[in-house]
């Protein structure tokens, strides 16, 4: 298994929209309901909105390529970026995702590790990611990977409110 990591530039706006909506959709679309699933795909995925977040330059977007196909993807966020305040010499995960069918091969915490490395890169202290409540199996893996739980906030996936744990790690 040949894996190669490429950062994302505007020319992969479509493919980012198109992984980014598939691996969503595969993660929680049973655990949602569809008009609220599809609400939240549409604001979250839209061209726009995945435009504006790839010229922020305080967000990095990469690929994650197996044998040259497109696997996964990983989003990090420094500074007036992050999705929440954990400090100001951390780096957050927002979004870690790799394709159903390419799961179960290491290549998550492939991901995991390049944020991690990423943050060192930076001088930060802290990696920290937020964990919806109910994913007790990404809650377990990122214990196992050496994050604390640190608190918690919430979002809204449609018109239901969600709450993520923000898990720290500190390097």
């Amino acid at each position: 298994m040949k894996t190669e990591i490429k950062k994302c530039t505007l020319e992969d706006l479509h493919a980012l929209q198109v992984i980014g909506t598939e691996t969503y959709s595969e993660t929680y679309s049973h655990l949602n309901t569809p008009e609220n699933m599809n609400e939240y795909l549409e604001s979250a995925f839209n061209l726009d909105q995945l435009k504006t977040e790839l010229s922020n330059d305080n967000s990095t977007f990469l690929f994650l390529y197996v044998n040259q196909v497109l696997a996964g993807y990983l989003k990090v966020n420094v500074n007036d970026a992050q999705t929440y305040h954990v400090s100001d010499d951390a780096l957050e995960i927002e979004r870690i995702y790799v394709k159903h069918v390419f799961q179960d091969k290491g290549l998550g915490k492939m991901l995991l590790q390049t944020g991690i490395n990423l943050a060192k890169e930076m001088n930060k202290k802290e990696v920290w990611l937020g964990v919806w409540q109910k994913n007790k199996n990404a809650i377990d893996f990122h214990k196992n990977m050496g994050f604390e739980t640190r608190g918690k906030y919430s979002y809204f996936i449609g018109d239901e409110e969600q709450e993520n744990s923000i898990m720290v790690k500190t390097l």
